[in-house]
């Protein structure tokens, strides 16, 4: 297998893989150092901490990671705690994907797998034949990588998607007319869960990397430089929006800052002939579900049980269903992120009120609900995966 991309998609597929006894290349244009520092998400769903665990990166995780049992939904002034453990049995863990990036790459080093960093110029071809190929450049020399089959796990702006010939692939695509300001600061998080904030200044979210690291968000115009957001305006604006009784943020030196566009995006199919794309290179997902990285999990969990099954029987007929078992997750998630979305944050159309009148009701009802709240923590913790035997 050639494996183009090591984010969270191509590194968990590469562990699987080699579990098998499947031989793997990895192939990655960015540097050790860089992919190992790239702040990301970091809400793992529970079926993504018991693989993690279960495949033997799961160590760190176990012993950093902030096990949440619950989420609070904070609007009209007033907090709502949604009871994981109560509704659905289950937890989230919240550990930065740096760190999953970090342990999964200790891991393949540790076990003498191909890993290349700073690979130029990557070309998958023949993937439309049953011999495709890799050519990349590595240190300044020209390789050729002949492989079983290609998976591109390259991310939004990677190359494999762009080779599949036109026509081939169906886009689906939103823009939210809205962005994210996130930020990291030197604090001790107000709270020991997330708070999902809707106020009437826009959405603010409170997070957490570690009892000493606060993560927080708040929704901006996507038009917005960062140097229009100097620490005191951040600072007063996240207080407005979380204002509940005498709460208050704790606040420290900001040490990390920046603006991420809101964007929907859906491949179909996410395969064509012997190349399978797999996380933010056929799907994106808006934030505020917690989604991305635990969608490109289970991706490559659906890829690897089906590449197993064909390499060591012969059998193909998991690959083919690849595309159709894996978007059935991620139009559900697409869904649950486009609901999150639309009931917390501020829209630019709401000029007299009425939309939010209607985010209120929709937010009282969820936390009054037992069914409504059960559907959010549900989707929160994440749904079981789906195998593909099940859709045969």
């Amino acid at each position: 297998m050639g494996i183009v991309g090591a984010g969270p998609a191509g590194l968990v597929l590469g562990h699987l893989l080699t579990l098998e006894g499947i031989d793997n290349v990895v192939l990655e244009d960015r540097s050790r150092e860089y992919v190992e520092q790239r702040v990301r998400a970091g809400v793992l769903e529970h079926g993504t901490v018991e693989l993690l665990k279960q495949i033997g990166v799961g160590e760190r995780m176990e012993r950093q990671g902030l096990v949440h049992r619950g989420v609070e939904l904070r609007f009209a002034g007033e907090g709502h705690r949604i009871d994981f453990d109560e509704l659905t049995g289950k937890a989230i863990t919240v550990y930065g994907q740096q760190e999953v990036v970090k342990d999964l790459i200790a891991a393949r080093l540790e076990a003498g797998g191909p890993l290349l960093f700073e690979v130029d110029d990557v070309r998958p071809e023949e993937f439309e034949t049953e011999a495709p190929a890799i050519r990349y450049r590595h240190d300044g020399e020209e390789h050729l990588l002949r492989c079983d089959a290609i998976a591109s796990g390259d991310g939004f702006h990677g190359l494999c998607r762009d080779a599949v010939p036109a026509g081939a692939l169906a886009f689906h695509e939103r823009d939210w007319p809205f962005a994210w300001l996130g930020v990291l600061a030197e604090a001790e998080p107000a709270s020991e869960e997330l708070i999902y904030a809707h106020h009437e200044r826009g959405f603010a979210l409170q997070s957490m990397r570690s009892p000493t690291v606060t993560r927080l968000y708040l929704q901006c115009d996507p038009g917005d430089e960062i140097e229009q957001w100097p620490d005191d305006r951040i600072w007063d604006e996240l207080q407005q929006r979380f204002a509940s009784g005498d709460f208050r943020l704790n606040e420290g030196p900001i040490f990390e800052r920046g603006i991420t566009p809101m964007r929907s995006f859906v491949t179909e199919p996410m395969q064509h002939g012997r190349l399978y794309l797999a996380g933010d290179a056929v799907h994106i997902v808006p934030p505020t579900g917690a989604k991305g990285l635990n969608l490109a999990v289970a991706d490559v969990r659906i890829l690897a049980e089906a590449l197993e099954r064909w390499l060591s029987t012969g059998d193909d007929r998991l690959l083919g269903l690849y595309s159709r078992t894996c978007l059935r997750r991620v139009w559900r998630v697409q869904h649950f992120s486009w609901w999150m979305t639309s009931m917390l944050h501020r829209l630019p159309e709401d000029v007299d009120g009425f939309q939010s009148k209607l985010q209120i009701a929709q937010l009282d009802y969820v936390c009054s609900s037992r069914a409504a709240s059960t559907s959010l923590a549900e989707n929160y913790v994440g749904l079981d995966l789906e195998s593909s035997d099940q859709i045969v």
